[in-house]
């Protein structure tokens, strides 16, 4: 069995959601997995006029039922209904997205709905979904001016760190790599020691420093150990900078990269995912 069998696509019907279709199917087809369109609905998000003229359970009912003709007609050409199975939930959208995920699901691909990071961060459905899913979750906040890559395109790029999280994030990516038969590259950021200078790439002397040296032993030591030989490409400077600074030198697919295991204020969202997300130039698995 494949890494990716099953992939949940949350829809809302909204343009982000059509543009995120394309990178849906392209995954489809890459891992030949199923794909489930979920949309939750609010059952309680009446108005005083409808309140009036009805008792709120005939209009949850009423708004279910739209609910289920919408999501049943919602990219119904790109993923026909007999083929491409329907989840409907009610409830808060993030958590029905992160529980419906729980069953047998493998990848949550979803847009992020482009806006400040604050918004992003403290009322996106999709960074709540960041936040609390356990499986990983494909993002892309341009999905709506840039298109996949063509099918016969397969570059991936891994950021790892040298913390104890760092060689389950390299076997994720080297297992989709093997799974997809990708190119996959590593980038690693180091902290520079001055906020002000310039951003080190490649060859520069800071990216050739002790510190260095010492991270390209610790990567070669987990590679060793997953069965791995990908190129590392080492960068120097403020983490968040250096790091989409050094991606914006590869033409990947996607970056992985990982995300805190613990939930929560003081585990996934002390950590760069959002950050990363927001300002990627290609998708973003987090995992």
């Amino acid at each position: 069995m494949g890494l990716i069998t099953n992939i949940l696509f949350p829809v809302d019907f909204s343009a982000s959601c059509i543009a995120m279709a394309a990178y849906v199917k392209r995954a489809s087809a890459l891992f030949e997995a199923q794909v489930s369109l979920i949309h939750v609905f609010d059952p309680t998000s009446y108005n005083a006029f409808e309140l009036y003229t009805r008792t709120p359970p005939d209009i949850a009912e009423e708004h279910q039922n739209i609910a289920i003709d919408k999501l049943n007609s919602f990219l119904g050409a790109e993923f026909p209904v007999s083929q491409y199975p329907r989840i409907l939930a009610a409830g808060d959208a993030a958590g029905q997205i992160a529980e419906a995920a729980k069953n047998g699901f493998d990848l949550i691909i979803m847009p992020t709905h482009a806006g400040t990071f604050r918004r992003m961060l403290l009322g996106s459905t999709t960074a709540k979904v960041l936040n609390d899913a356990y499986c990983p979750v494909g993002t892309s906040r341009h999905a709506q001016t840039i298109a996949p890559r063509p099918l016969e395109h397969r570059e991936w790029l891994c950021a790892v760190g040298l913390d104890e999280d760092s060689e389950r994030v390299l076997r994720f990516a080297h297992q989709i790599a093997s799974t997809a038969r990708a190119k996959l590259n590593i980038i690693h950021a180091i902290q520079g020691t001055d906020s002000n200078s310039p951003i080190q790439l490649g060859l520069a002397e800071e990216a050739q420093s002790p510190e260095a040296e010492q991270a390209r032993q610790r990567i070669a030591a987990m590679q060793q150990r997953i069965g791995s030989q990908a190129p590392v490409q080492i960068v120097v400077g403020p983490i968040k900078n250096a790091l989409l600074e050094g991606a914006r030198r590869f033409d990947a697919d996607a970056l992985i990269i990982g995300r805190n295991s613990h939930s929560g204020a003081q585990g996934r969202l002390g950590d760069l995912t959002y950050a990363v997300v927001r300002d990627s130039p290609f998708p973003v698995w987090s995992v």
